[in-house]
């Protein structure tokens, strides 16, 4: 009575309580009573939280235990010295991604070709790579070899692979010959159905949106999880604008060979994978990539956009695939560090673009970001 404990909350435990007692009467007297007694105690401590505040009752058999969508608490977040595996090292965005996260953490960098990248890394002693070739490989219960060393003591994992959204030299299995043949092959076998042109290349194994961006990280999700022999505690995808419009102009162009529907498949992977394994997952969605590196001259943003960065260096941040506009490279691999450092943006996806201005200081990307 001196607590005052409202009629709503004494309801709920006089309802409790008596589904318990019918739970366990047919148990012997002494069970029971050790039930019954801890119900009481239950009682008593929730008057003593109207007096003291919030107070965390302790767990009893009945109690579910709590759920936690998406995987990690607070106390997972990613330490200095912890290592990142960045898929997709070798990349345009792969490899600032690599670098900066290397600030911070131990990065291992997964890469098709070794030899290639090095020199971009030179002097960082924190940063190893390790070659695979993801579409090489299948996953049949156990991590591959190619893989294991650069997976097996990962906290967390970054996935930059990815392709162009249509017929390149990007989408060759060595990534610099031409595919135009295969192309105009898979067109005529099919009666000049785009859909079943497209099917064909995926079998032909070559570096399509399919085989790329979604079965090829739905693999490496399995591998991970397979390999793991620390605490898995961050997963941050790279996507793209539009995976949740692909219905609305101008993005139905751009899912032509559909890259959108693959990404689309990636994300949902991860949150799936996420939430079975206990760990965080982060989508990113930038705009068309824009700025250095320029070693990948296939990328439309590498070709024409080359100075379009000059001008164009402010930030804006969105939840879900709401805004429009283009990215940096620059800006996503930093984006990407924050979100590592400073453990933003847990459990979400959003948006990133660049606009007109100047570059944002740290501490106004950081407050961009935890508005989200």
């Amino acid at each position: 009575k001196q607590h005052n404990i409202t009629r709503t909350t004494m309801t709920a435990v006089q309802e409790k309580s008596s589904r318990t007692y019918r739970r366990y009467a047919t148990m012997p007297s002494w069970i029971a009573l050790s039930v019954v007694s801890v119900i009481i105690m239950q009682c008593q401590m929730l008057c003593v939280v109207s007096a003291f505040g919030d107070f965390a009752l302790p767990k009893m058999p009945w109690d579910k235990p709590s759920q936690n969508p998406g995987g990690a608490k607070s106390s997972d977040q990613l330490q200095p010295g912890d290592t990142v595996a960045v898929i997709g090292a070798s990349g345009n965005v792969g490899k600032l991604v690599a670098l900066r996260l290397s600030d911070t953490f131990k990065v291992n960098g997964v890469v098709r070709d070794a030899s290639r990248v090095a020199p971009f890394f030179e002097g960082r002693t924190n940063i190893q790579l390790y070659e695979a070739d993801l579409l090489g490989e299948k996953f049949q219960g156990e991590c591959p070899a190619s893989l294991r060393p650069a997976l097996e003591k990962a906290n967390a994992i970054v996935i930059c692979t990815g392709t162009t959204a249509f017929p390149t030299e990007a989408w060759s299995r060595s990534e610099d010959t031409s595919v135009t043949s295969d192309v105009v092959k898979a067109l005529v076998d099919n009666g000049f159905n785009w859909q079943k042109a497209i099917a064909s290349l995926d079998e032909l194994g070559l570096n399509t949106p399919a085989n790329v961006d979604a079965r090829a990280n739905e693999f490496l999700l399995d591998a991970w999880d397979a390999a793991s022999k620390v605490k898995q505690k961050r997963a941050i995808l790279l996507s793209s604008i539009g995976v949740q419009r692909r219905t609305t102009m101008p993005f139905p162009i751009l899912n032509a060979c559909g890259v959108l529907d693959a990404k689309a498949v990636a994300e949902e992977s991860l949150q799936q994978h996420a939430s079975d394994g206990g760990y965080s997952y982060t989508i990113v969605r930038p705009g068309q990539l824009f700025g250095g590196p320029y070693d990948n001259n296939y990328y439309l943003g590498t070709l024409f956009q080359l100075d379009k960065d000059e001008s164009t260096q402010n930030v804006e941040v969105g939840k879900g695939d709401e805004l429009l506009g283009d990215t940096l490279r620059s800006t996503l691999a930093e984006v990407t560090a924050q979100l590592m450092e400073e453990d933003f943006c847990r459990d979400m996806d959003f948006t990133v673009i660049n606009a007109k201005g100047d570059t944002p200081s740290v501490d106004a990307l950081q407050d961009s970001l935890k508005s989200l």
